[in-house]
């Protein structure tokens, strides 16, 4: 028995490790374009909350169509509009963002950025964030890209 107890110990642990469920889910919410080689969102489960981190959105449609070549509002519009649609396809609002990352071509389109902004946020309580003026990103006919991360109670 005791040559076969580390075995014993092995299968027992394994099994039990098995049957744990990840408390992370990685999505393609139905509302933004499927990607290939990544997910659009990866939800945490933090017990009494979930987090959302969301990877770097852009102004494409649910269809994989840019929305506003050359124009950087109408894809700033788009790229929060994706923001909102992944964010509420788990159930919360965008006041649950905690964390926004832009990636713009051209900082002097802070403004316009800011202004497009404060239509989806909750301005009096704005998330934390970051801006980045980049050379390029992934493709030329793309202005900006925006990374979220939000934070949303569980319902008791």
């Amino acid at each position: 028995m005791k040559r076969f107890l580390p075995l014993i110990i092995l299968f027992v642990s394994t099994a039990c490790f098995a049957q744990q469920k990840s408390p992370v889910t990685f999505v393609n919410p139905p509302g933004v374009v499927t990607p290939k080689g990544y997910s659009q969102l990866v939800v945490i489960d933090m017990g009494t909350s979930k987090m959302l981190i969301l990877s770097g959105q852009v102004g494409l449609d649910k269809d994989g169509a840019l929305i506003g070549k050359g124009d950087v509002a109408k894809q700033i519009e788009q790229t929060f509009a994706n923001i909102k649609a992944i964010v509420e396809s788990q159930g919360g609002t965008m006041g649950d963002i905690v964390k926004l990352n832009f990636y713009l071509l051209d900082v002097a389109n802070i403004q316009t950025l800011r202004n497009i902004r404060d239509k989806f946020i909750n301005a009096n309580h704005p998330p934390a964030s970051t801006l980045v003026q980049v050379s390029k990103l992934f493709r030329e006919d793309i202005l900006v890209e925006i990374e979220a991360t939000a934070v949303i109670p569980k319902k008791p």
